[in-house]
């Protein structure tokens, strides 16, 4: 059971609304569980581990010869499962966003989940994966703080619902389609993120409707007869659960203010994910707890059903997804060693958009397992200094301490299912990366290593006549 405090009485936007529940269950059982996740970390061994040979039961060498190097390569049981974990929730919205492959959808889309699109290349990839424009728990949703020209179009040829990020939607889609129902995304005024590149609330962030700016987008809204249905916050991502529950607070406050017309609630994403050691899940339990009384308390105050959406993108993903390297080099600089791989930040652009943390893990060609380790730094191909995998924000080179490996060895890159692939690009006109799908013992290529001509299909030369 939730325990709250006695409620505070403050002023949002001018109406008088109760506020401030704090639900003290949860957020101890919080702090509990972290306690003995630390304990846990002390006594448990490291569950990543510096050498592999296989992923899911498959060699790594076979992986590679199916795929060649650099890889992609995901676990379809684990996402399956961490759809799984999600399923107190009513709607789970997949942020596609994180690794939107066709077969990665699809996979969602037979698990019962839905999706939420950002563009309308997104939208058009939910079709191409087999999701519907229309139907219950609007199967495809497109939430942005714009329209360009033709997400607006491809919205209202198709009827898809809308989550407006930005005064300015509203008035754009209200003048092609009055009447239509609308979702808005607040910006509750704070956010929280394992980066400050990845917080989406607060006033530095440009995402969602300004919190002061609630009352005055109801009016614009009602202005074209757009019924509000929906509200979705989302602060950022790889926060924890003390800065998530403050969001059920906001979100109680902006529904109050909304009214009866409130059917969905999105909790939005922002689970964390481990990438090393030390990192805890978040406790999904309490988590759905705070925010099913959340609905529960909106349910008495509205007079109707209220479905709890949550929208996971990197949750899903993260841990299914792994970079198979090669090494291609080893060498010292000063007192620095470096293993050069052939993946760079065109397959992986985390670590220097974000500094962020990958775990490595190496497999050698000679089969040996317990090899010594030593500190080195991991870089890429790329002509740019920031090609480097084991760096901190702000592009500062740090050591990881890998067994001993030469040339010719694997380096696996892990937790690399999301904002992997989906972020590569063909800077040094390097092509986009393979990748591959273990499901039920079976291996499936889900995209073929883009080639030469493919790359180039689309750029012209002028006619020499055309030319000066």
């Amino acid at each position: 059971m939730v325990h709250y405090q006695e409620p505070r009485v403050g002023i949002y936007d001018g109406t008088e609304v109760v506020v401030g529940k704090v639900f003290v269950s949860a957020i101890e059982r919080y702090f509990v569980l972290s306690c003995i996740s630390l304990l846990v970390l002390i006594f448990m061994p490291d569950p990543f581990q510096l050498t592999r040979r296989e992923i899911v039961d498959v060699p790594l060498e076979q992986l590679v010869q199916q795929g060649g190097t650099p890889l992609f390569v995901y676990d379809g049981a684990m996402i399956i499962q961490r759809i799984k974990d999600l399923a107190a929730f009513d709607v789970v919205r997949y942020a596609q966003k994180a690794c939107s492959n066709l077969a990665i959808l699809d996979l969602c889309r037979r698990q019962g989940a839905v999706v939420d699109a950002v563009s309308a290349g997104e939208i058009l990839r939910a079709e191409a994966a087999g999701f519907v424009a229309q139907g219950t728990q609007h199967p495809i949703v497109y939430t942005a703080d714009i329209f360009d020209i033709p997400a607006l179009d491809l919205v209202v040829e198709k009827g898809i619902h809308v989550n407006c990020g930005s005064p300015e939607m509203i008035t754009q889609f209200g003048e092609r389609v009055p009447g239509q129902p609308i979702t808005l995304r607040i910006n509750p005024g704070f956010g929280h993120g394992h980066s400050q590149k990845t917080n989406t609330g607060g006033e530095q962030s440009k995402h969602g409707i300004w919190h002061e700016d609630l009352a005055d987008c109801l009016i614009r809204a009602e202005r074209y007869q757009l019924p509000v249905t929906g509200l979705h916050m989302h602060i950022g991502s790889g926060t924890d659960l003390e800065h998530l529950a403050e969001v059920c607070g906001a979100m109680q406050r902006a529904a109050t203010l909304v009214g009866d017309s409130v059917a969905t609630i999105s909790a939005g994403g922002g689970l964390p994910t481990p990438y090393k050691t030390g990192d805890v899940y978040v406790d999904l339990d309490a988590y759905f707890e705070l925010w099913d009384a959340v609905r529960k308390r909106l349910e008495e105050t509205v007079g109707h059903s209220v479905v709890l959406e949550i929208e996971p993108g990197r949750y899903l993903t993260a841990e299914a997804g792994y970079l198979i390297t090669e090494i291609r080099a080893v060498k010292r600089m000063g007192e620095n060693i470096f293993y050069l791989v052939d993946a760079g930040f065109n397959d992986l652009a985390r670590p220097i958009l974000y500094g962020a943390y990958h775990p490595m893990s190496i497999c050698r060609r000679d089969g040996c397992t317990d090899p010594a380790t030593r500190e080195v730094v991991v870089g890429g191909p790329l002509c740019e200094s920031g090609d480097i995998f084991t760096q901190t924000e702000g592009g500062y080179v740090c050591t990881r301490e890998l067994p001993e490996a030469g040339v010719g060895d694997f380096l696996v890159i892990e937790c690399a299912g999301a904002y992997g692939s989906v972020m590569g690009s063909n800077y040094n006109s390097k092509p986009l990366a393979a990748e591959l799908l273990i499901q039920d013992g079976q291996v499936h290529t889900i995209r073929e290593r883009q080639t030469f001509e493919q790359m180039i299909s689309t750029e012209r030369i002028p006619l020499s006549d055309e030319l000066p």
